[in-house]
């Protein structure tokens, strides 16, 4: 059983959104509602009623009122959600127009920014504006390479309110991995900022750009934002024009927000690209939004005064999420650079000085903290902090532990699991709600979640492949160039027909929490017993001089024999000792089974732009398969380290 680190007071949680929808619930359906559970189970049971309570809780702006919510919640894939109803994306989030602060902006050498929503609302119109003038219409692409800054969210509410298609990719991404993004969607426009910083040095994208604007013949003019140089040289980028410049000047334009269907794309997202040319994933609107709105309202408790941050990059869905709190009214806290420079505490300062109330990151960012020996609680005023957001990887014991003991004891911390293919999450927080060790809190609201056994059965306190049982809006309404929509069905439905497959590996507790045990198809099978990666990882990040670890398995003798690779710390030698206590630790925390055949020390572990180990890219080196898109990796060179390694040949 799980230790209980936190549970709300009582008139903390009457105080919560998620308390208040309960009630609006109770009022509107006539639904005796006690519990979260009896909310959950009454929005997997009754989902047309679920998500038109959402709708009209959140105030979803339409022109148009939908027909029906859903035709077939059933029907997986092809659930058609909201038809009839006409709205915009970028209006809802622009609903608020007056002088409180919608967006600040934090460079990592540069003094902060901010703009009110009225300001946003101005920016956006004259954008769009220009936008129009230049022949963009509903279903074009637009595509971002950009920091996360001010002017990329501007770039993409100006798009999406002509009906445009927004794509984007963080501005660390080499020229080859934005080929093969867009590439497949054929932009129009691409926006881009001349550089970007890390870590202290300033790195240039102009010469990236360059380099991909002669390949892409659809891109007819690329707006450059000035960042790591005031007057940078555009001379090079055919069609170039400087943002600033760009914007239509004089009296601001009315804003146009083109009403569209429901089913109408707003994003194209993209896979990972490690096992090969990444999947263009579409989004359509109102799918987006509403599920964007129910996790920021009720599961993140998002309100008009609150300040939201998530350590992210424009690449990665946590952008696309974090935005959506526009149309609560909230400020946002956005942020260019490396967290740890120039320092472990860089991001916690800004924290207290920015008075940020939710905080966002990943569960790698609070294990490498954890190492640091930072203690943010006690050199920071958090006062007005009040959730702790992590994502990315499961977040293990001690961090939850560690975020309790040295953040702030009172919080809701929140591990949340999804993906960039649902742009959402099927797990989250619950701010009515126990915090347990290990534990994400619930299954999201209208998200019929399972744990299927090897049979196709659900299965309660064991582990299980994620499925979903029931359709949500936000799943995809198809891929890119995948007219017959045979790729979209294979990547989610071959498995268990009927139902989403995630690839995640997960349990389902008694009290209705989930624990993630890692990727499924990167679940380790020694003499047949599934072990999620996770439970292995959990345990080695607790030996104080390993600072990272990527376990795989290994095709010997028949079986799988599980391998382990450690970094460590500078100064720190793999003896006999540190190999013995890493087992130790292993083995008495979790079974014999879990102990590594082997552990090695290397320099560096692969991760995705996204901040993901790459365990299966890791697997196939090892068994001198092809590795074939090292472009979607941060620091690809690190793949060399684990080819030919003289201590796997035996």
């Amino acid at each position: 059983m799980n230790k209980l680190l936190w549970k709300p007071a009582e008139e903390r949680i009457r105080s919560t959104n998620m308390h208040q929808f309960m009630d609006y619930v109770k009022d509107q359906y006539q639904i005796p509602l006690h519990s979260y559970d009896d909310l959950y189970r009454w929005s997997i049971t009754d989902i047309s009623h679920f998500w038109e309570a959402v709708w009209n809780y959140a105030g979803v702006i339409h022109s148009r009122p939908f027909d029906r919510v859903v035709d077939d919640a059933q029907k997986l894939p092809g659930a058609r959600w909201f038809e009839g109803a006409r709205l915009n994306f970028a209006e809802n989030l622009l609903r608020y127009r007056d002088d409180r602060l919608a967006l600040s902006f934090k460079g990592e050498t540069h003094a902060i920014v901010s703009i009110t929503y009225a300001e946003l609302y101005d920016k956006v119109a004259r954008l769009a504006c220009s936008l129009r003038t230049v022949g963009i219409k509903p279903g074009d692409r637009i595509a971002g390479f950009m920091p996360n800054m001010i002017e990329t969210v501007i770039a993409m509410l100006a798009s999406t309110s002509i009906g445009a298609i927004w794509s984007s990719c963080s501005p660390d991404f080499g020229s080859s991995g934005l080929l093969d993004r867009f590439g497949q969607i054929g932009p129009r426009i691409l926006f881009t900022a001349n550089g970007y910083s890390y870590g202290g040095k300033k790195f240039d994208s102009l010469a990236t750009i360059g380099e991909i604007a002669k390949q892409l013949p659809t891109v007819e003019h690329i707006i450059v934002v000035p960042y790591t140089d005031p007057q940078p040289d555009i001379s090079c980028l055919p069609g170039g024009e400087l943002f600033d410049d760009f914007l239509v000047q004089g009296e601001a334009p009315e804003l146009v927000f083109e009403q569209l269907p429901a089913d109408h794309p707003v994003y194209i997202m993209y896979s990972s690209g490690t096992t090969g040319v990444p999947k263009c994933i579409v989004h359509g609107a109102a799918g987006t939004l509403i599920q964007h709105l129910k996790e920021l309202k009720l599961h993140t408790d998002v309100k008009r005064g609150d300040t939201i941050f998530y350590y992210t990059t424009c690449g990665w869905m946590m952008w696309n999420w974090l935005v959506n709190s526009l149309a609560l009214g909230a400020r946002i806290l956005l942020f260019d650079g490396s967290p740890f420079y120039p320092g472990p505490d860089v991001l916690w300062q800004l924290a207290q000085d920015e008075k940020v109330s939710i905080f966002g990151t990943s569960a790698k960012y609070l294990a490498a903290i954890e190492k640091a020996g930072s203690k943010p609680g006690k050199t920071f005023d958090l006062s007005s902090l009040k959730a702790v957001l992590s994502t990315g990887s499961p977040l293990s014991v001690e961090s939850f532990e560690y975020v309790y003991r040295e953040i702030k004891d009172d919080i809701v911390l929140s591990s949340i699991s999804g993906g960039t293919d649902i742009l959402s999450c099927f797990a989250l927080g619950n701010p009515m709600g126990p915090v347990y060790a290990g534990e994400l809190q619930c299954r999201g609201l209208g998200m019929k979640v399972e744990a299927y056994n090897d049979a196709g059965k659900p299965i309660i306190g064991e582990k299980g492949e994620l499925v979903c049982t029931a359709a949500a809006p936000s799943m995809p309404i198809r891929f890119w160039n995948d007219p017959e929509g045979q790729k979209y069905r294979s990547a989610y439905f071959e498995s268990y027909p009927g139902a989403w497959s995630h690839g995640d590996y997960i349990e389902i507790t008694e009290r209705g929490g989930v624990i993630v045990y890692g990727r499924s198809d990167a679940t380790l099978n020694p003499g047949g017993v599934r072990i999620g990666t996770a439970e292995i990882y959990r345990q080695v990040e607790t030996v104080p001089e390993v600072l990272d670890s990527l376990v795989i398995g290994q095709d010997w003798e028949n079986d799988v024999r599980v391998i382990l690779f450690v970094k460590l710390r500078e100064g720190c030698e793999l003896d006999e000792e540190l190999l013995k206590r890493i087992k130790n630790t292993i083995r008495e925390n979790t079974t014999p089974r879990h102990v590594p055949s082997k552990i090695i020390a290397i320099a560096d572990i692969p991760y995705t732009l996204s901040g993901k180990k790459v365990e299966l890219a890791v697997r196939n080196v090892i068994h001198g398969k092809e590795v074939k898109n090292r472009f979607a990796l941060a620091n690809p060179e690190a793949l060399e380290l684990y080819n030919g390694l003289q201590e796997l040949m035996s």
